[in-house]
């Protein structure tokens, strides 16, 4: 599982990993953002604030996959059901919103991992087909086994949490320190508003917000867990990634489209 995992080998490599998010329906779509650029580590698939249903879910993980590109779903909480449902699509990892407390980052660790770990019930079926390894040109196909699934996936998949809350700051070390969490992934926006230093522009944040970014940062380091964090475009997305930080998103597809539709628009006239 993990040699078909792209974002859990580089963050073993600790290595920056770059991601793109997409917020609306289609696996047209899905493919033309996985195919725009060969470092396209993952696709974040936004359950939370996005137009997608539990049916999108699945075809967009799906197409993603194919593509050879880690599927993460971001699911709308960390309720049971919600983090069953992505990781039985064949997510190749999750992204938790809005958690507050350290128990709330212990229960998303035990409903992520199958037992004796966790308490996820096993269902293999959909998942398997995810994790296939093929040349992209052909070959022979090496599909995993229900069984390999099951011996692997709590090793392979890769856990995020997002730091976005007052509450989930002042837990930041104890958060960090859970077993079975992997990545602190900070929502900078969500953050800025909630310490109440909402961010005016992308380009423009307020020191307090800058310093709460940072003992993140640290909080993780010192954890020996990665740090993500959402970026609006490729050149924050690097800043980012020179600080140390290993899960980078680096456009949105609403976003994408409206700047180059923009931009497009402006040169026509």
């Amino acid at each position: 599982m993990q040699a078909a995992n792209r974002l859990q080998k580089s963050l073993r490599k600790g290595t920056p990993s770059f991601g793109a998010w997409q917020m609306l329906p289609g696996t047209n779509l899905t493919r033309v953002i996985c195919r725009s650029a060969p470092n396209i580590d993952w696709l974040l698939i936004d359950l939370e604030h996005g137009n997608l249903s539990d049916d999108s879910m699945h075809e967009i993980v799906a197409a993603a996959a194919a593509c050879g590109v880690s599927p993460i779903v971001r699911v709308p909480e960390g309720q049971h059901w919600m983090i069953k449902r992505a990781l039985d699509s064949g997510a190749h990892g999750i992204l938790v919103p809005v958690l507050e407390t350290v128990d709330d980052a212990k229960n998303i660790a035990r409903y992520s991992k199958l037992p004796p770990t966790g308490n996820r019930g096993f269902e293999s079926l959909l998942a398997v087909e995810k994790f296939v390894e093929q040349h992209p040109h052909g070959g022979n196909v090496r599909q995993l086994t229900g069984r390999e699934y099951a011996q692997q996936a709590n090793d392979s998949l890769v856990i995020a949490v997002q730091i976005e809350t007052k509450g989930a700051l002042e837990n930041v070390k104890e958060i960090a320190a859970v077993p079975g969490i992997d990545v602190l992934f900070i929502g900078p926006f969500d953050l800025g508003m909630n310490i109440g230093h909402p961010i005016s522009s992308p380009d423009e944040m307020d020191q307090e917000l800058v310093d709460a970014i940072q003992s993140i940062h640290e909080a993780a380091q010192e954890a020996g867990k990665a740090t993500g964090i959402y970026c609006d475009t490729g050149e924050q997305a690097k800043e980012y990634a020179n600080r140390g930080f290993h899960m980078v998103s680096a456009m949105t597809d609403m976003v994408g489209i409206c700047k180059v539709f923009n931009q497009a628009f402006n040169a026509a006239k």
